[in-house]
């Protein structure tokens, strides 16, 4: 009696497993990873001593719906500002209102530096 057997050729291991984890991995980093460029919108707040304020009052309140200025609803603002201001870089005071969210507040003052006004100080 041969109580030995013959020995088995042994199994290459599967890559299969090994695959499927490297393409979860690269699924998943993929999806966690940010492409888009991140954008600034240089806004200073108005208890940092910024420039000094002169002319008229310039107060423009952000709605959710709509904008404000100096407490008069407006329907295109950088036209009504315009007759308040002598140059560029006259101060323009930004406030937030009635739950307005800060998308809305960043599209108000993308539209206002777009028309050319540079000076744009947010209050709370």
């Amino acid at each position: 009696m041969n109580l030995t057997e013959p020995a088995r050729p042994r199994r290459k291991p599967s890559l299969t497993p090994m695959i499927d984890v490297v393409f979860l991995l690269l699924v998943f980093f993929m999806l966690a990873s940010r492409f888009g460029v991140e954008a600034m919108l240089p806004l200073p707040l108005a208890s940092s001593g910024g420039a000094s304020y002169n002319g008229p009052p310039r107060l423009v309140d952000i709605l959710p719906d709509g904008v404000m200025l100096n407490g008069q609803p407006v329907a295109n603002l950088p036209e009504a500002l315009k007759p308040l201001i002598t140059q560029p870089t006259d101060l323009i005071i930004l406030r937030g209102k009635d739950d307005a969210t800060l998308q809305r507040v960043v599209t108000v003052t993308e539209q206002l530096r777009a028309a050319g006004f540079t000076s744009l100080v947010l209050v709370e």
